[in-house]
Formats: structure tokens, C-alpha cells, sequence
């Protein structure tokens, strides 16, 4: 872990926990999540017809800062706690991208323990990190 992470070698667990700790109560990641769950999912399209325009390569790979709006074409669910957040057809509010938008940042601050959230892409643009969406067109 640390030859891939040098970052770490000379932070202890406690200094490690206290700045995930950290990162965390300053974007009051306990409120936000569950402000994601409880906020207004809107659907726009049937879950089926938005996973045909996937099929059918009718799909836009969408970054985080532009998702506000845009409809998902797939399952979007964050680990912990598995529970799916959008479906197919689903439309992206301003609390969910927040929280991608929270996600983005912690992975990039601690590599190596990245925030699992199926449906999100990773991708690289000019050797920095980009993670993305599959949304309808």
C-alpha cells in the first residue's frame, strides 16, 4: 500500500483517521447523505426507455459539475450504503451532485481509499482525474 501510496508512510492511523474524520464533518457528509435520499428524485423518463438510449449509444458521458438536470441512463449507487440513489431515467438535482461533487474531492485528497459509487466513471484528462456520468442525450 504505501510503494503505490507514498503519501502515507509517515502519517499514522490516528492522523489518517483524523483527516478523513475531518474531511468529512467539513462537508457534513452524515446531513448530506441523507439529504441525497430524501430529496426530490424526479422522474423524467421511464427507467426502461432511458437504459435503451444507453443500448442504443444515445448517451452523453456527462462530468459531475454539469450533471445538475441531466437524466441518468444507469443505476447510480453509492457504497456505503448500497442503496441505489438514481435510476435509469432519473434526473440529477443539486444535493446528489454535491455529494459526487464530495466524492470527487475526497478520492483525489486520499487516494487509496476512494469512495465506491457504481455508476460513476473515472476517467483522465490532462493527468488529473474526471469522473462522469452516463446520461441521456
Amino acid at each position: 500500500f504505501i510503494a503505490k501510496y507514498p503519501r502515507y508512510e509517515r502519517m499514522g492511523l490516528k492522523d489518517l483517521c483524523d483527516a478523513i474524520h475531518g474531511i468529512y464533518k467539513a462537508n457534513d457528509i452524515a446531513r448530506l447523505t441523507t439529504e441525497m435520499y430524501l430529496s426530490n428524485m424526479e422522474p423524467a423518463m421511464k427507467p426502461s426507455d432511458a437504459f435503451a438510449k444507453m443500448a442504443h449509444r444515445e448517451i452523453d458521458r456527462v462530468e459531475i459539475d454539469k450533471l445538475e438536470g441531466r437524466i441518468t441512463s444507469v443505476l447510480l449507487t453509492p457504497y456505503p450504503p448500497g442503496i441505489p440513489l438514481l435510476i435509469p431515467g432519473e434526473r440529477f438535482n443539486a444535493t446528489i451532485v454535491r455529494y459526487l461533487k464530495f466524492a470527487r474531492d475526497f478520492n483525489e485528497r486520499f487516494p487509496g481509499f476512494e469512495t465506491d459509487i457504481h455508476g460513476l466513471v473515472k476517467g483522465e484528462t490532462d493527468g488529473k482525474p474526471v469522473y462522469y456520468v452516463d446520461c441521456v442525450r
